[in-house]
């Protein structure tokens, strides 16, 4: 406890936020100090699909490292979860003393002989994770919106770069406890408190607004029990943005009678055009009422914040909206807390 108590100070005062108490990462322990930056989420955690309780102390302390270097070097809240969610994949965010493949070592199984450094400096945490902010930057232009495995394969140029995609909500949800929340929104300034994300933004946890308007409808009301999503009330022509990085698995018409070639109404059924989207962790997000054809197509793999289509009202719709939804393994689920804890609350303008 000694030594957690040390970690937790010396962070504090690397990286110069405001102590705070938070929840112990280990059963049965009091809570320790983290770092003070305020989340715009509810939530801390990723909706429960992240336990970290099970990861030893070295573990924390290194993942904590990993955060103070990134902190240092001005990378922002969704590079420390890329580091993270990398190292999980390369060592469990353990410093691998002995090579497990050719020559690798450390936290992100870094090799000497391909110029990452002498085998002590790979072993130092702080080093090997610089060296993988500074890769992240040069290699991965605008790493800040793709999907998590991605911007880490431009720079670990591994044999499966899709395995780091699994670990983003558990890396989420380790940032978010070190620093209350970093990964939940967007700081202006290091050190600033986190803030919602504006439209255009994307948050630490890697999403963004889908399009900006005042919410209608909610999920599945007393008078619309059926209504698996939120919508979204903007003028007609507003764009529509992908909420995160991810794979189009749908772009089409669904409109019966009469098709996408006019406005819906109340008694035609299906999402007019609309586009899906599969994200990690086994999450897709919904996007109907387009009032044109989508600008992207199945197979397209799209960033965060990237155009989908405008603002109308095909299908199923009685006034141009953006009819969004988010489902967790085929199941709806309510977007409104889901974005908020995410850092991008549905109907916020700052």
């Amino acid at each position: 406890m000694v030594v957690v108590a040390v970690m937790a100070v010396v962070l504090v005062l690397c990286l110069g936020f405001t102590p705070i108490t938070l929840n112990s990462f280990f059963e049965g322990e009091e809570a320790e100090t983290g770092l003070g930056l305020r989340s715009c989420g509810a939530e801390l955690a990723v909706d429960g699909v992240a336990d970290i309780k099970g990861l030893k102390k070295p573990q924390i302390d290194n993942a904590a490292i990993i955060v103070e270097v990134g902190n240092k070097l001005r990378v922002p809240p969704r590079g420390w979860v890329i580091a993270i969610a990398t190292a999980l994949q390369e060592s469990t965010l353990r410093n691998l003393r002995v090579a497990v493949d050719h020559d690798s070592l450390g936290l992100f199984q870094q090799r000497p002989s391909m110029g990452w450094g002498t085998p002590e400096q790979l072993l130092d945490p702080r080093y090997a994770s610089a060296k993988f902010y500074l890769a992240l930057q040069r290699k991965a232009p605008g790493w800040e919106r793709m999907r998590l495995s991605d911007a880490a394969q431009k720079v670990q140029v591994s044999f499966n770069g899709s395995l780091y995609q699994k670990w983003e909500p558990m890396a989420t949800a380790l940032v978010n406890q070190l620093t209350n929340g970093a990964a939940s929104g967007v700081s202006d300034r290091f050190g600033d408190p986190a803030r919602c994300a504006r439209s255009g933004e994307v948050s630490g946890a890697g999403w963004t607004v889908p399009s900006v308007g005042k919410v209608g409808s909610g999920f599945r009301t007393p008078s619309r029990p059926t209504h698996n999503g939120v919508d979204v009330i903007a003028k007609r022509g507003s764009p529509i943005f992908a909420a995160s990085a991810g794979l189009v698995v749908t772009s089409m018409c669904e409109a019966k009678p009469g098709g996408c070639g006019q406005d819906g109404g109340v008694e035609v059924k299906g999402c007019g055009w609309y586009v899906k989207i599969r994200h990690a962790s086994g999450l897709s997000t919904l996007y109907c009422h387009m009032q044109t054809q989508p600008l992207v197509s199945v197979g397209d793999r799209v960033n965060a914040g990237q155009q989908l289509g405008i603002v109308g009202s095909t299908g199923n719709s009685s006034g141009p909206h953006l009819h969004f939804e988010v489902r967790l393994r085929g199941v709806p689920i309510n977007p409104l807390p889901f974005m908020t804890a995410r850092g991008v609350p549905l109907g916020y303008r700052g």
